[in-house]
């Protein structure tokens, strides 16, 4: 074992005793029993490969340990509220204070979570409307809360405080009126059976179903589609329009008695009333979202919109990039009075709330966030642009003697804006307190004042502490695998120039801060679209590209299940914009974004790549199942005959607390395995098929070695830097980044891949940089198997990696959206003077050109 495990504390110097966090046996995850100490008063970068044990050390066991000592003092009623984590497998951890989690999620599922709410300046604002806004004559006071779309006192009562209503039209619920109403012309209403209930009944009901939906009579469309009647008749199944008639006439028996439900009903109940994500997104296809008429989008009652203040309402103020906000009200900072001489108590308000305002304001611009809006919606926000908005909070706060544990705070920053990252830690960390930080960003990394490496590798190769002390200590550990990338030893490997095989042009891209953009992205080629987070990168990409491409494609832009956040969303419009060349050149458009590949535990690696379909077979086809007749579905933990009847296939029961959260416990009568006795009886080779969903890729790699199908996509998954998952790891216990790469992986395994283009947002997230090597070598054999791949990008081995960059800017928000720079990275990495990309991405070339040349 290396020194500087064995005693750690004698890396610092002359640091007391008792300025230390000590760890004794932690076993949390993939953790070996491992001891280290920790300085406190630090930067401190924990790091290692992903799935190397780092955040089972910084999360599952300093955060949890310490969240637990702190619930410990709060009554058990008051405990509901937090959310509580699991008691860590640690034996003994000493010297640790309270500590704050900020780690990496999304934005909260609902549009009514704002960046004015996250950072409480909304609060302010409504404060400074209610006790010195400029009322209209006789206007009484109005209290903050009547301020607020979200409470009763504010909400506009026409769209209850969401800014646009939803309605359904003729059009929406039916796109094509040439078809016949028995051809599904009423495109809204249920598939399979119900929908040919409603055909049937309108059998019944005289409305003639074989004719053309325009040639039907007004009056009977409206009623079909819109009517709230739902009358209950006879329905003759299988029967015509003359055979219905001809049994109504004789009073025939009929099949059932129907309740007919009109489309619009339909529509607008299921949506409000279904559990299905599935179901909500179907009909919400044929719901119009439109601005509400009375408050015009504002979601506030006209009182709240009668008081203004430097002449605009709170809606229009709220809708100010937050670097004009800041601009606006510093004057306000010096002399509150102005116009305000009658009223000095409203003058003291506004210079209190003004200064409040400009200081939280000021962190914020800091960090990079001044094209943001405090009425933007959280869920449009991306994690890290979420985790600075928490970090400003924190930095505002003014605590001391915390230790905030951050999960990558620089995952989707641009190289200048994790420089004003930085600049805030250091801020936190002069006001007194301890920063632990997962970290896989070298600047980041060289900035910390101690370093802890984890690994070696991955999961059961992972999990030691490879050293613990200054950053200069670790060149030294040769085990290391962050050691050749920090210090620069490691050349980058040669790769081979490519040229654009062709290009697709757009023009006139209008969306959010791009305005009327014409941009060439090359084709056959790996590119990299690049720029300051806010600059337009994914408007062009992510969003306008996608849905351009998606719908020449006739596919959903999105292949997974939609959030909820996807459907209360208001939707943002492109307002211009074209693919004016290149598409006949493409067949097919992947997106590989960052969205769980399920919401359930149900949902896993395995079943997500299809490879568990063939894993079931293999045991259907054991003597064992052959001797009882059991099927491949006889081994799904979705399916009743297979599954532990206790816990339905979950692996764990549910146990109510009073007074506590509820917890989950492994299934008394499975123990986890979620299969019962007779499914798991049959082996293969020895193991049962939940020892095989506990098995880790590499495992499964070499216990199907024998199985060409199944080896092939478990290589493909360790390709990706994916070896230490276990196969029936649920799918809401894998990051953003690892959902990415699974994804990545299942594409990765389809045979025919020419012509295709994809999309990735990000791709790097979480990842380490040996890992961002492996991703880059998977890019490059999409593009060498005939694809064009087009990646959103910040990491600096990436972007230099490329074909071909393309750089937004200049900078962000209304000082974006437009092509500062473009070509190969060399060519990139000379325009200096429009681009801020330029001045990194030469520093690293210049790196690599040196790590190349032979050592003296």
């Amino acid at each position: 074992m290396d020194e500087a495990v064995k005693k750690p504390e004698q890396q610092v110097g002359e640091r007391p005793r008792h300025g230390y966090v000590r760890v004794r046996g932690a076993r949390e995850h993939n953790l070996k029993n491992v001891d280290v100490d920790i300085p406190r008063d630090a930067m401190v970068v924990l790091t290692g490969v992903s799935g190397s044990g780092k955040s089972s050390l910084a999360f599952g066991t300093l955060y949890a340990e310490a969240q637990r000592r702190y619930l410990e003092s709060v009554s058990p009623y008051a405990r509901r509220l937090f959310h509580q984590m699991g008691v860590p497998e640690v034996d003994e951890i000493d010297g640790l204070p309270p500590a704050v989690a900020l780690q990496q999620q999304r934005g909260s599922p609902t549009t009514r979570s704002s960046v004015g709410s996250v950072t409480t300046l909304s609060n302010l604002l409504r404060m400074l409307y209610s006790r010195a806004g400029d009322y209209p004559r006789s206007q009484e006071l109005l209290y903050a809360e009547a301020f607020s779309p979200n409470s009763a006192e504010g909400a506009c009562p026409r769209c209850h405080g969401l800014g646009r209503i939803y309605d359904v039209t003729e059009h929406s619920m039916v796109p094509d009126d040439r078809l016949t109403i028995r051809e599904r012309a009423i495109a809204a209403w249920p598939t399979a059976w119900h929908g040919q209930n409603l055909r049937d009944i309108l059998t019944t009901l005289g409305y003639d179903i074989d004719k053309p939906w325009r040639q039907l009579p007004k009056k009977a469309r409206n009623w079909i589609l819109f009517t709230d009647e739902q009358p209950t008749v006879p329905v003759y199944a299988g029967y015509d329009a003359k055979e219905v008639h001809r049994a109504l006439k004789r009073k025939e028996e009929p099949s059932y008695q129907g309740t007919f439900t009109g489309a619009r009903r339909y529509v607008m109940e299921t949506f409000a009333n279904t559990a299905s994500a599935m179901m909500k997104k179907r009909v919400a296809r044929f719901m119009l979202s439109t601005e509400c008429p009375a408050c015009h989008g504002k979601r506030l009652k006209p009182e709240a919109l009668s008081v203004k203040f430097a002449g605009m309402d709170i809606a229009d103020i709220a809708r100010v990039p937050l670097q004009r906000l800041t601009e606006l009200m510093r004057p306000y900072c010096e002399n509150a009075s102005a116009g305000r001489e009658a009223h000095p108590e409203k003058a003291v308000v506004v210079l209190r709330i003004a200064q409040d305002l400009v200081g939280r304001l000021g962190v914020l611009l800091d960090l990079g966030l001044g094209y943001l809006t405090l009425e933007r919606s959280t869920p449009t926000l991306s994690p890290g642009e979420l985790q600075r908005l928490r970090l400003a909070t924190q930095v505002r706060s003014n605590l001391f003697g915390v230790v905030y544990v951050l999960d990558e705070p620089s995952a989707g920053l641009h190289p200048a804006d994790t420089e004003a990252l930085l600049r805030a830690l250091d801020r936190l960390k002069a006001a007194g307190n301890s920063l632990f930080v997962v970290e896989h960003e070298l600047d980041v990394i060289r900035h910390a004042d101690w370093i802890v490496d984890v690994g070696p590798d991955a999961g059961t190769h992972g999990g030691e502490i490879l050293y613990s002390g200054p950053l200069d200590g670790l060149r030294k550990i040769e085990r290391s695998r962050t050691r050749e990338y920090l210090f620069g030893s490691r050349a980058p490997p040669k790769r081979r120039e490519r040229s654009p095989q062709g290009w697709l042009r757009l023009r006139g891209v209008t969306r959010n801060n791009l305005r009327n953009l014409d941009v060439d992205l090359p084709l056959g080629v790996l590119a990299s679209v690049t720029g300051v987070s806010g600059s337009g990168k994914s408007s062009l990409v992510s969003q306008f590209l996608v849905d351009a491409l998606a719908q020449h494609f006739g596919q959903a832009s999105s292949p997974e299940e939609p959030d909820e956040e996807d459907l209360e969303r208001a939707p943002v419009g492109t307002i211009g914009g074209e693919i004016t060349e290149g598409l006949e050149r493409l067949k097919r458009l992947v997106v590989v974004d960052q969205k769980p590949i399920g919401r359930t535990p149900r949902s896993n690696l395995a079943t997500y790549t299809g490879l568990f379909d063939n894993v079931r077979k293999l045991f259907a086809a054991t003597k064992e199942a052959r001797r009882h007749r059991y099927d491949a579905g006889r081994f799904s933990f979705n399916l009743p005959k297979g599954r532990c009847p206790t816990c339905q296939g979950e692996g764990f029961v549910c146990v109510e607390l009073l007074f506590l959260p509820s917890v989950y416990a492994p299934c008394p009568d499975c123990h986890g395995a979620r299969y019962n006795g007779e499914t798991l009886s049959v082996k293969l080779n020895g193991k049962s098929i939940a020892d095989v969903l506990a098995m880790t890729v590499e495992a499964a790699h070499a216990f199907f070695a024998d199985e060409p199908v199944i080896a092939r996509s478990l290589n493909v998954l360790r390709q990706v830097g994916l070896e230490y998952i276990r196969l029936g790891q649920p799918a809401t216990e894998l990051s953003g980044g690892e959902a990415q790469r699974v994804k990545l992986a299942t594409e990765l395994q389809r045979t025919q891949r020419s012509q295709t283009i994809y999309v990735l947002d990000e791709p790097t997230t979480g990842l380490h940089p040996s890992d961002v090597e492996k991703l880059i070598v998977q890019l490059d054999g999409l593009v060498a198997s005939g694809s064009s791949v087009i990646v959103v990008e910040h990491d600096m081995a990436v972007v230099p990696a490329s074909d071909w960059v393309i750089d937004i800017g200049p900078s962000a928000g209304e000082d974006g959206g437009r092509i500062v720079a473009a070509g190969t990275p060399v060519e990139v990495a000379s325009q200096s003077l429009n681009s801020r990309t330029a001045h990194y991405l030469e520093r690293v070339l210049a790196q690599d050109r040196g790590a190349r040349l032979p050592q003296p």
